[in-house]
């Protein structure tokens, strides 16, 4: 008996030792340079509330808390451990204690022991094998290319966003928190068709890059200007301490912040010496101008069209055309104005023009004075002035109808004066008229038209109301029809609603998912890009309008965090009507 007593008393202790709570705190490391960086992590044996970490008065938290849960059973056994981990880069030099942390678990407060941490002067090569948030932000960077840093006012500059990442690393997605605004600048995004990883190097290192933006800007100021960073938010899997069973590394996904940084621009002010008097501003590169007339030889009161118009690279959308001039006797209409300009890496390319409607009263030769136009060339850096030739009207005497009807007063018109014999030919002599009630209502046309009328839409309503009770006993096809049509609804509701950045997107993801529903057959919970993808490429329809409509997708999820402004919210609509016309096309 005394035996089994000790025996019993053996297992009532270990089960209370095995049962005994646990919570401490590990550091990766006591010892470290103040440009390292250390992992402390708080774990527990059991589940708790209301954790509570120390201060880390003298160190800058880098990263986390990441919390982390494993629980298994081995052998009828249990397995339970709870950890949170905080990286910390120190601030100075210097022996300090982490403090205690503190956890409630089953009622009980329990506490950590404190950690001593010394931190000595800056060692050569930091090791922070074991800090996830570190390895993110010392292989990914977001540069921002400027093409010229020394502009003059009104050249054109580009900006280029390159998205560099080590081959340590490897990115799985990523979206915009902050779009630059460039309010001293006229902007123009340069259409990208897709995303191309491409081989180089950031700072001697060998990286991958992705141009993720190209920008042209014309500065609108002189001085120093600030280009606003972009701002993205990106998923990077970084490589973590565990492997497989082959050996390799599991990766840890970071959601790291990213910025191109600011940067700043020197832009010069055009030079005032040899300033033209009628220079508008026009900046460029060869630019060409010229005045032609598409007849030169007319009759009076007869049109022509005369066309000035300047050709080249430069700031063609933001400078005025020089007027034309024509003599007193031909008169002048309001001009055309027609844009032919197209924008790439260089600027802006192309033509612009402003169509004249001329008139000549009388006839006679009227020359169209010269007209002239200065810009500021930036491959001398001077001044130059285009003059066009004179054009030489030969007007001649207006046709005898013109003549005639302008003679004495101007509001005469001729009119045909009637002969005797024939002045009485709109006069009807035989009417044909009908006494009013000759014919009775009663057996008429009409009356047996309205009594058989009845007889006729008895077949008519029994073969609407069998087609009725088909389409109401088909639900799905009465699903698809109304998911169509709130498709539209939602497409017209999304235009109403330009302007209006939330209500916009918010009504143009509804308008794409029912259309999806209506197309495909799918309910809402099957919306995923994968599915949704996956759908539509089954279907016949070709990559690119896939990729174009998952693009539409995520620009509604990028606008609830981001600005956008009236040109995005009009561009999405445009693309989201083609995409959905080309859908239509294809399945």
């Amino acid at each position: 008996m005394k035996s089994k007593f000790l025996f019993l008393a053996f297992l009532m202790i270990t089960g209370f030792a095995c049962a005994q709570v646990q919570f401490e705190a590990k550091a990766s490391k006591t010892k470290l340079g103040v440009n390292e960086r250390l992992r402390i992590d708080f774990t527990m044996n059991e589940d708790g509330d209301n954790f509570n970490p120390p201060s880390f008065s003298n160190f800058t938290v880098v990263g986390g808390p990441n919390q982390s849960v494993s629980n298994s059973w081995i052998n009828g056994k249990r397995s339970y451990s709870k950890t949170y981990s905080y990286f910390l880069a120190p601030k100075k030099r210097g022996n300090f204690t982490i403090g205690q942390a503190e956890i409630t678990i089953e009622g009980n407060v329990y506490k950590t022991t404190p950690v001593d941490i010394e931190v000595t002067a800056a060692v050569d090569e930091p090791t922070d094998g074991n800090n996830s948030e570190y390895i993110a932000s010392e292989n990914l960077h977001l540069v921002a290319e400027i093409s010229n840093t020394n502009p003059y006012l009104n050249e054109a500059i580009t900006v280029v966003y390159k998205l560099y990442v080590s081959p340590r690393i490897n990115v799985s997605d990523w979206r915009q928190i902050d779009n630059p605004k460039f309010s001293d600048f006229w902007s123009q995004n340069i259409d990208m068709q897709r995303l191309q990883v491409e081989n180089g190097e950031y700072k001697g290192e060998p990286y991958r890059y992705v141009v993720l933006r190209k920008t042209v800007l014309y500065p609108q100021k002189t001085g120093k200007l600030d280009i606003e960073p972009l701002t993205l938010s990106v998923s990077v899997d970084v490589p973590g301490d565990r492997r497989d069973i082959f050996g390799n590394r599991f990766y840890e996904t970071v959601d790291k912040t990213v910025a191109a940084g600011n940067r700043t621009i020197n832009v010069k002010p055009l030079p005032a010496e040899g300033k033209p008097a009628g220079f508008t501003g026009a900046v460029g590169r060869n630019l060409s101008f010229r005045v032609t007339a598409d007849k030169q030889e007319l009759n009076a009161t007869e049109s022509l069209q005369a066309k000035v118009q300047v050709s080249g690279q430069g700031n063609l959308k933001l400078f005025d055309l020089p007027a034309l001039s024509v003599p007193a006797s031909v008169e002048k209409y309001e001009p055309e104005y027609v844009e032919d300009v197209t924008t790439n890496l260089n600027g802006m390319q192309g033509s612009i023009s402003n169509t004249y409607t001329l008139v000549p009263q009388a006839k006679g030769k009227y020359p169209i004075p010269p007209v002239s136009f200065s810009y500021f060339d930036l491959n001398s850096e001077t001044y130059r002035t285009l003059t066009s030739d004179e054009i030489l009207l030969n007007v001649n005497a207006a046709p005898a109808s013109h003549t005639s009807g302008t003679s004495g007063s101007s509001n005469a018109v001729t009119q045909q004066v009637p002969t005797a014999a024939s002045q009485f030919r709109y006069i009807k002599l035989n009417a044909d008229l009908q006494p009013i009630g000759q014919t009775p209502f009663i057996r008429s046309v009409l009356f047996w038209s309205l009594f058989a009328l009845p007889l006729l839409l008895i077949p008519v309503a029994i073969f609407f109301g069998k087609r009725r009770e088909a389409i109401a006993g088909d639900v799905k096809g009465n699903r698809i029809k109304k998911a169509d049509r709130l498709a539209r609804k939602y497409l017209s509701e999304a235009k109403r609603n330009l302007g209006d950045q939330k209500k916009f997107y918010e009504s143009l993801e509804r308008a794409l998912h029912n259309y999806l529903k209506a197309k495909l057959h799918i309910q809402t919970s099957e919306m995923s890009k994968e599915r949704i993808r996956e759908l539509l490429s089954t279907r016949g329809v070709d990559a690119n309008t896939v990729t174009q409509f998952i693009k539409l997708l995520e620009s509604c999820e990028f606008a609830r965090y981001t600005p956008a402004s009236n040109v995005a919210m009009r561009q999405d609509y445009d693309k989201a009507v083609e995409v959905i016309s080309e859908i239509d096309k294809q399945v």
